[in-house]
């Protein structure tokens, strides 16, 4: 599994949206500025999401982005599952019920199956106030994510 562009810049939207989180709302050219991601990159990211639920838009003068919850609610997982869709290692997991034709005799059904577990219960565990914190541990106050 490859994490894209989209996943990783929409976390480091998502992160720096959470350390202004008492501000209010942020525009996204600060966001752009901030974290040296193009404004029309993130603007295809946006819809993503909000959609899911994990952003808020507000429009006019003081308007603009903020987090739809807080930052100890949002995990890594949320933020990956709505900018790259589902994080399944193989196709025939991608669903809840496998319709393979080999589902039953597959060797390998089982690796992929803990491996999927292990990705997705490491990714849901991991929120973006805790990154924040860790990188408060890691490099103090005075950061550049």
């Amino acid at each position: 599994m490859k994490i894209s562009t989209k996943g990783r810049y929409a976390l480091r939207m998502l992160i720096e949206l959470a350390m202004h989180q008492d501000e209010g709302f942020v525009s996204l050219k600060e966001i752009s500025e901030n974290q040296g991601i193009s404004k029309k990159y993130l603007e295809q990211i946006v819809p993503m999401l909000n959609k899911s639920g994990i952003l808020r838009t507000n429009r006019g003068n003081k308007g603009g982005y903020m987090l739809a919850k807080s930052p100890r609610e949002c995990t890594v997982g949320d933020v990956l599952r709505a900018t790259e869709g589902s994080l399944v290692p193989v196709s025939c997991l991608e669903y809840d019920v496998n319709e393979c034709p080999r589902a039953e005799s597959c060797a390998t059904l089982f690796v992929w199956q803990g491996l999927s577990k292990a990705v997705t219960d490491y990714l849901n565990s991991i929120t973006l106030q805790d990154i924040i914190d860790h990188t408060v541990e890691e490099v103090g106050d005075d950061y550049c994510i």
